[in-house]
């Protein structure tokens, strides 16, 4: 277990409110329109983005961008702004705990076709209603279905 997820289950024991950080990766289909990439859980195999624990010395962007090639095997430019937040109950051995979860967009450049978790997850490009229909978490659910993503600067402006 790393150093943070410890610190993350010490600090729910005693009640506190404690943290991840997600990757929603996004691309544009061949038509312009939005698809988004879910990936199954290890343990329940239920689709969610990918999330994790803060790292030491990496910001809640960097985390999210880690995550996302770790768990979703893709490689892109992470939006510098949060998308939005959501919380869930997570499972730890013992009992639940209650997880707030920064969420950031993650344009995907490459999709790779091998990557560290590729045995024990799959992946899925959806349309953000469609993806919404199979989240189990409520809140993450209507972040993905009302998902906008910010207009590219003119180009007098790059």
């Amino acid at each position: 277990m790393a150093a943070t997820k410890k610190k993350a289950v010490r600090k729910a024991k005693k009640g506190e409110r404690i943290r991840q950080v997600a990757a929603v990766p996004f691309r544009r289909n061949a038509h312009g329109d939005i698809e988004v990439m879910l990936v199954t859980s290890r343990t329940t195999r239920r689709f969610i983005v990918p999330k994790g624990w803060p790292m030491k010395g990496k910001s809640g962007r960097k985390t999210a961008t880690i995550e996302a090639q770790e768990e979703a095997g893709v490689l892109g430019k992470t939006l510098r702004e949060p998308a939005g937040t959501y919380s869930y109950w997570k499972r730890l051995a013992s009992h639940f705990v209650r997880v707030d979860v920064i969420v950031y967009l993650l344009e995907v450049t490459e999709e790779l076709a091998h990557w560290q978790e590729a045995k024990r997850r799959q992946r899925a490009w959806l349309a953000p209603a469609d993806a919404a229909m199979l989240i189990d978490e409520p809140d993450l659910s209507t972040l993905v279905k009302a998902l906008k993503l910010p207009e590219p600067a003119p180009l007098d402006q790059v």
